[in-house]
């Protein structure tokens, strides 16, 4: 009997000890969340394992695991939901059935996923659009651009770009019914970071009249900001894993995966860049919670000259100068307090706002990173609701 309560005991603390995350007090849906971490990290565990033990990449078995929750193209009564390509890249299409006859908003909508996993027939993704098809009454094109590690940047960038040019041009516009004039690209982390980069393309002669981020990666300059201090082991997103998807984008090299973790990736040569992401200047002083600036370390230039992704604007939105910046539609920002990404929001959104740059920013106290993602049973969040409502209703006034 001894021995058995022993081992109680033990499988007690192990499941408690697994299944507990430090997450803050105040965050909403706390202990749900607890056990939707503990889910993340037993899928992450099971992809480091197959890795190190030389079955699969990393993100292959997050992919792998990731694509069961994949929806087909179902339609309702409402809007017909349908898979196609727009020159030469696949989208998913969500019209709506109702007033034929008048002129549609659109949205582009660029999905997260660290750049290596996810797809628009994601279950949360696909049901988020399809809802807010039929509030807006609106045509909705879902860019399944492809993922690394198979492909890596620029051509997660170049994908969403075609897909953008292609819908923009006036023949497709009026073939969708839609109005020229009120077209928004959005995306969530990822996503977001995709999204930005393509609205600050001067050669997408259609300009949309709103973009929209969710908690985006906008920069692979400084990785050691107060948010990736402050929220290094927070659910969903974890430090480690950010900088493997940041790492990831560019390369299958761990070279550049190890420098990032070191915080000396950006060769001298570039260190000019700093000053776009210096948080001592952009980032508001409630954030900055007695945090001290210092200027990141310099890395070897080889890094630099073998992946000069990183350090493009294109793959960094927060790199582009002000000249880049003016003329950006109105914009519409979410950030979560706990967040690694937290900081890429908050400075995009003072570097927008010092350039005349209309800005909404919606920064959600009691949130994680990923929230949007659990709007659906099983696992459902009142924060991950809430936004997306919030968002729906805001563009539903503003688009």
């Amino acid at each position: 009997m001894g021995g058995k309560s022993l081992c109680l005991l033990i499988a007690v603390v192990l499941i408690a000890y697994y299944l507990y995350s430090p997450i803050p007090e105040n965050v909403e849906d706390r202990w749900k969340l607890m056990f939707i971490s503990a889910a993340f990290r037993t899928v992450g565990h099971v992809a480091t394992l197959a890795e190190n033990l030389g079955l699969a990449h990393h993100m292959e078995i997050l992919m792998m695991i990731t694509s069961m929750e994949l929806t087909a193209p179902v339609s309702d009564e409402k809007v017909t939901v349908m898979d196609t390509e727009f020159n030469g890249v696949p989208v998913r299409l969500y019209l709506p059935k109702g007033q034929p006859d008048s002129l549609r908003r659109a949205v582009i909508y660029i999905h997260g996923g660290g750049w290596c996993v996810g797809g628009s027939g994601k279950h949360e993704c696909f049901f988020s659009l399809i809802w807010t098809s039929e509030r807006l009454n609106a045509v909705i094109i879902s860019v399944e651009y492809r993922l690394a590690p198979k492909y890596h940047f620029p051509v997660q960038f170049e994908d969403v770009k075609t897909v953008a040019k292609y819908f923009l041009q006036s023949s497709v516009l009026k073939q969708y019914n839609v109005d020229p004039s009120r077209v928004c690209i959005a995306g969530d982390s990822s996503g977001g970071n995709l999204a930005a980069a393509v609205a600050q393309q001067p050669d997408v002669k259609v300009k949309f009249k709103i973009q929209v981020l969710f908690y985006p990666a906008l920069q692979t300059i400084d990785l050691d900001l107060p948010s990736y201090q402050d929220n290094e082991n927070m659910p969903i997103l974890p430090k480690s894993l950010m900088l493997r998807f940041f790492s990831e984008y560019f390369t299958t090299d761990i070279a550049l995966n190890k420098a990032m973790e070191a915080n000396q990736h950006v060769p001298p040569e570039q260190s000019h860049l700093f000053k776009f992401v210096n948080w001592s200047n952009w980032l508001p002083e409630q954030f900055k919670k007695g945090h001290v600036y210092t200027s990141p370390k310099h890395g070897n230039s080889e890094l630099g000259q073998k992946y000069p992704g990183f350090l493009d604007p294109r793959a960094a939105p927060l790199l582009a100068d002000d000249i880049k910046l003016r003329g950006l539609p109105l914009t519409y920002i979410v950030t979560c307090q706990y967040d690694v990404l937290r900081d890429d929001g908050l400075m995009y959104v003072s570097r927008l706002r010092k350039v005349g740059v209309p800005v909404v920013h919606d920064h959600v106290e009691n949130a994680v990173h990923g929230a949007l993602m659990f709007i659906t049973s099983p696992f459902i969040l009142n924060m991950g609701q809430r936004m997306t409502n919030n968002y729906i209703d805001w563009l539903d006034k503003n688009l």
